[in-house]
């Protein structure tokens, strides 16, 4: 059955399987993304205005115009964030919402001129983060840490079953 996972431990496994945090990749991988996510969070906080959920919405979009799902699957962050960010960017003339001319129930989000400006301010900014947190790696282990990354992401999307997300 896909998707299933059996949570019981293995048979003699005992005080082997007991937990330890600092050594639990799920929890590494969510300390490290929150540290991430801090980080950039202040800089286009203070310099931009911006949360994390509204600068993830806006980089999505700078590829292209997208319905709230697409963006929900793109960006796997919930609907309720992705309606708010984007609400929060209409109202800052960064975002328009325009009917989708495929599928009269939903609408296409989009970067206004301003938007696209505004992207373009911070884009260096993000890329220059993201140099600096990449700084002590080896290309080879960037390259390494990037495959792994999208083969864990695989991983869960298959372990939970939502692959059509």
């Amino acid at each position: 059955m896909a998707g299933h996972l059996s949570l019981a431990p293995e048979p003699g496994e005992g005080d082997r399987s007991a937990l330890v945090l600092d050594d639990y990749l799920p929890f590494r991988l969510s300390v490290a993304s929150n540290g991430v996510s801090r980080l950039i969070a202040r800089a286009y906080e203070d310099r931009f205005g911006l949360t994390v959920p509204q600068w993830r919405l806006m980089a999505v979009l700078a590829e292209g115009a997208l319905t709230q799902q697409q963006v929900v699957s793109r960006t796997v962050m919930d609907k309720v964030t992705v309606s708010r960010a984007a609400r929060e960017l209409v109202a800052r003339s960064l975002l328009v919402r325009d009917a989708n001319t495929g599928d009269g129930r939903s609408h296409l989000l989009a970067l206004t001129a301003m938007g696209r400006g505004l992207h373009g301010e911070i884009a260096p900014l993000a890329k220059a983060y993201e140099a600096a947190l990449l700084a002590g790696l080896a290309p080879s282990e960037v390259a390494t840490l990037k495959r792994l990354l999208l083969r864990l992401e695989a991983a869960a999307t298959r372990l939970s079953g939502d692959g059509g997300r």
